[in-house]
């Protein structure tokens, strides 16, 4: 029998996991609190599926098998009923969260593992009340997840070890690549990287060293070549001929240095935005936002096939 998932919320991180689980295989139910959202959610699946095939990314399955496993529910009771693992995708307002996760908790089988994918909140804020809180924990993505692997599985002081094991064992069957933290923290691991960088990226323009333009072309056409296939210490690591004690013994001095410099905040929507956003706005006229995301996705979707196709010869 096909293991059962459902996805309560179908917006944009919801119809991407909704891809990502029934790709896998499993059988999934969507429900959102509008049902005219679930059928656009299903109608924006069918889309992409046609393109996740050309790239060879629906594990050789049809979009047609992959685009039927997904049955949207009008009823929540239903979408839950027998569903193994729960991800919960409605708007960032603890009130909600707290309201939901009530919901979930009481209706869902006692052993369904319910994961929220909140990229802000923290799990203790809004599963502390529940009867069953244990088997409650966030598993963010970075959208779209069918596309982009890594997923945080975030615990809260309550949550089972069984059920963190069984949310990682979850996710690799399901083709992700989990970051398991041993315990909660504000932003989790990747905002936290992700600030750092756009902290000093704001700096370098506010500042006048850089325009926003350069600051891209940095990431872009620099470190991201090496960062789409490697972290910061496996980068580090292959640096310096002895590895990553001699790049901290030759190269920490440099960043000690840079350090001082760094711990000065720039309002990000102070003076400095209207810099970034007319850097932007001349890259990409606004009324093009819509059109530059297709082809953000078509690329990604061509970087995850040559991923796929270069794991394949030369490993991990």
């Amino acid at each position: 029998m096909t293991e059962k998932t459902a996805i309560i919320g179908s917006g944009f991180i919801g119809r991407a996991w909704a891809i990502s689980f029934a790709r896998a295989g499993y059988e999934v139910a969507l429900w959102d609190q509008s049902s005219e959202a679930v059928a656009k959610a299903r109608d924006y699946v069918a889309e992409v599926l046609t393109d996740l095939e050309r790239n060879d990314l629906l594990n050789g399955h049809t979009p047609e098998a992959v685009l039927e496993r997904i049955t949207p529910e009008a009823d929540l009771a239903k979408a839950l009923d027998g569903a193994i693992h729960i991800q919960e995708n409605t708007p960032e307002d603890l009130k909600i969260k707290i309201k939901v996760f009530s919901q979930l908790d009481e209706a869902a089988s006692p052993s369904a593992v319910i994961a929220s994918s909140t990229s802000a909140l923290l799990p203790s804020k809004f599963t502390e009340h529940l009867a069953n809180r244990h088997r409650c924990l966030v598993v963010h993505p970075i959208n779209p997840p069918y596309l982009i692997p890594a997923a945080e599985v975030v615990p809260a002081p309550w949550t089972s070890p069984d059920v963190v094991e069984r949310t990682r064992a979850f996710l690799v069957a399901a083709g992700h690549a989990p970051l398991v933290m041993k315990r909660e923290l504000d932003g989790f691991i990747m905002n936290r990287m992700q600030g750092a960088l756009l902290e000093e990226a704001f700096r370098l323009v506010a500042d006048g060293y850089a325009t926003v333009e350069d600051v891209d072309i940095g990431i872009r056409d620099g470190l991201a070549l090496r960062w789409s296939f490697m972290g910061p210490f496996e980068t580090i690591d292959l640096n310096a001929p002895g590895g990553v004690r001699d790049y901290v013994e030759r190269y920490q001095i440099i960043y000690e240095r840079l350090f001082p410099q760094m711990q000065r905040r720039v309002d990000w929507a102070g003076d400095v935005l209207e810099t970034v956003e007319s850097g932007r706005r001349e890259k990409l006229p606004k009324e093009k936002l819509v059109e530059r995301q297709v082809w953000r996705d078509r690329r990604l979707m061509a970087l995850a096939a040559h991923k796929q196709k270069s794991t394949q010869e030369f490993g991990r």
